[in-house]
């Protein structure tokens, strides 16, 4: 059994793949699994890490600026477009996968059209609401389209009709409960509110939750645990000089033990990534979330949306983000337990936490087909 996953640019796109790939190998230890990416981006750390075969293959996506930089960025890109994909073809013939499964990023593209076209049956695993356009191109073609998100599919043309797995999600999140995962934090009844931007920082969601903090320390009336992000702690900690934390705050670069601190939680103010709000419905979490405007075709905003709709969630979009908007909303749903309560219910109804599961049942059926 020969899979070739491909797909990369960021963890969004990088992590889906392999915790699949760890699926499978669970459950076929023989099974030869490879990943096709590019040297410089975040997949040429992960993937090898994991002990996967890595090949890499030179590709650039499209800027749609017209600044003279972004024009001749996008001639390159051009250039690169027919050369990647003699080289992805020559990679898929050495390997001679039984599969070829796409997970999104612009790499993605020149090696599930070239196995497409070397007639090697091919899969796609769309993240977003909001497809991107990887996903848009190759989808008609490939004889699995999966989506983490039923609303994805209105943005897409299909021959056949699309399967929705939902986005895979860590072990670990679904092992532990909220009262264990207090008593690991060494918390109280009191509620926490858990916020972060990702893991190099936002600069806008960093500032409004350093006014939250603010407003409520000394208080005793909530927990706070905030992740600042690799490039925003020492600017947060600047900003906090003259307030005398209360112990109830804890400030962080970097949250490590999310299984712990989003168990407990009872409030998340974070970005909306398709793995993060995945991960909150998985935990049934409430959530306020400012989705990032610097993604690829505002895909944050899209799932954003999804969550609201389904009463899971608030939104705030950057645009309209300041200290005292952000306080306002926390605050009004922090003293509404009832409130609160219907959110998580909400967002746990709605989660799907056997995406791996289906996923692998999608691709073994690829496989027995070929």
């Amino acid at each position: 059994m020969k899979i070739l996953f491909a797909g990369g640019g960021t963890a969004g796109h990088i992590n889906p793949a392999l915790a699949v790939a760890d699926y499978i190998k669970a459950r076929h230890p023989e099974a030869q699994i490879s990943y096709i990416g590019t040297a410089e981006k975040l997949e040429a750390k992960l993937v090898p890490a994991k002990g996967y075969d890595f090949y890499t293959i030179k590709v650039a996506g499209f800027r749609r600026s017209l600044s003279p930089k972004a024009i001749i960025h996008n001639i390159s890109a051009v250039k690169l477009a027919a050369t990647s994909m003699m080289s992805a073809k020559k990679i898929i013939k050495k390997i001679n996968p039984d599969v070829v499964v796409g997970t999104g990023g612009y790499v993605s593209g020149p090696v599930l059209k070239a196995a497409q076209k070397l007639g090697i049956k091919t899969a796609i695993h769309e993240q977003n609401a909001f497809p991107g356009v990887t996903t848009k191109m190759l989808a008609p073609n490939a004889q699995k389209v999966m989506l983490a998100m039923p609303e994805a599919k209105k943005y897409l043309k299909l021959n056949k009709e699309p399967i929705v797995t939902g986005n895979p999600i860590r072990n670990e999140l679904l092992t532990i409960d909220r009262e264990t995962a207090r008593k690991k934090l060494g918390f109280g009844d009191k509620p926490l509110i858990l916020s972060f931007g990702g893991s190099l920082g936002a600069k806008r969601v960093n500032e409004a939750v350093c006014d939250l903090i603010k407003s409520h320390n000394g208080s005793d009336k909530f927990y706070h645990i905030h992740a600042t992000g690799k490039f925003g702690y020492e600017t947060m900690l600047e900003s906090l000089k003259d307030t005398e934390l209360s112990k109830d705050i804890t400030i962080r670069e970097y949250i490590d033990d999310m299984d712990v601190c989003l168990n407990a939680a009872d409030l998340v103010i974070c970005r909306a990534g398709a793995i993060t709000l995945g991960e909150l419905q998985a935990c049934g979490k409430a959530a306020i979330l400012i989705p990032s405007p610097y993604v690829a075709e505002n895909h944050q905003y899209h799932n954003a949306l999804t969550l609201k709709k389904d009463g899971a969630a608030e939104l705030i979009e950057e645009k309209d983000l300041s200290g005292e908007s952000l306080i306002e909303l926390a605050y009004k749903l922090l003293n509404d337990k009832e409130k609160l309560a219907k959110m998580s219910k909400c967002a746990k109804e709605n989660a799907i936490i056997d995406a791996n599961q289906r996923i692998y049942n999608i691709i073994m059926e690829l496989i027995s087909a070929s």
